[in-house]
């Protein structure tokens, strides 16, 4: 059983498996295909982030043991691809088993690690978990964008009936992850985008940034946690709403 994605036809709900084993495979799309999906089977990382740019995919689902073969360049550059779509859930299918397997694909991004023997209804439903989340967080970004307002003179922000007074690095820095809507955006990037250099083995500046300004945000009772550190990755948005 060969299969080469050339052109994905987007006109149900799709679910995106990568993974080179047949058996695998077939358990997959005889159990999703069953509950209503169109699973689209890639053997390969690459071919995964070709389908990615065709279609929109309710799950990704990534064998890890891609990361072992010769071509895991790509299986890294899919992690780093799935990132820019933080509604998109991503399930880690389990090679080893291992709890060290286990924390390092949550390092590396994925929203769940499924164990084997792996389980159609588990996955079913973390991925309605996930989507509902989700759900919350636009809603709760939605409120917060009409909310806040950027004043690039002065490098405040205005929020909540309160002034948020930053230094001209950290006023930048927040609006860019802002202006990436929930986006997860990686060190590097706001190291060059924001403060203009490039990322330094040993350097802390960029951390020490987000600390000063979570530490303002915190001193004005607004949530720290809008800027969320990524472990592994970055930093993101993270449009919480404060409780009354």
């Amino acid at each position: 059983m060969k299969m080469v994605i050339v052109y994905v036809v987007c006109n149900m709900d799709k679910i995106l498996l990568i993974v080179e084993e047949l058996n695998t495979a077939q358990f997959f799309i005889a159990g999703l295909s069953e509950q209503g999906f169109e699973v689209i089977w890639a053997k390969s990382a690459k071919d995964g982030i070709a389908a990615m740019t065709q279609c929109e995919f309710v799950a990704v689902l990534f064998d890890l043991h891609l990361l072992q073969d010769k071509n895991k360049a790509d299986s890294h550059e899919f992690w780093r691809s799935q990132l820019q779509d933080p509604q998109r859930a991503v399930a880690a299918l389990a090679y080893s088993n291992s709890d060290q397997e286990r924390l390092e694909a949550l390092e590396l991004g994925a929203d769940m690690y499924l164990k084997r023997p792996f389980i159609i209804k588990e996955l079913l439903l973390n991925i309605d978990a996930i989507h509902r989340r989700a759900e919350r967080v636009d809603k709760a970004r939605q409120s917060i964008s009409s909310t806040i307002s950027f004043d690039e003179l002065h490098y405040t922000i205005n929020t909540q009936q309160q002034t948020l007074v930053l230094t001209q690095t950290e006023f930048w820095l927040f609006k860019y992850l802002f202006e990436r809507g929930g986006e997860v955006v990686t060190k590097e990037e706001l190291q060059r985008k924001v403060l203009n250099k490039p990322l330094g083995r040993f350097d802390r500046n960029l951390d020490m940034h987000v600390s000063n300004t979570r530490r303002k945000l915190t001193q004005l009772s607004l949530p720290r946690e809008w800027i969320n550190t990524v472990r592994g990755q970055g930093y993101s948005f993270n449009p919480v709403i404060n409780e009354p």
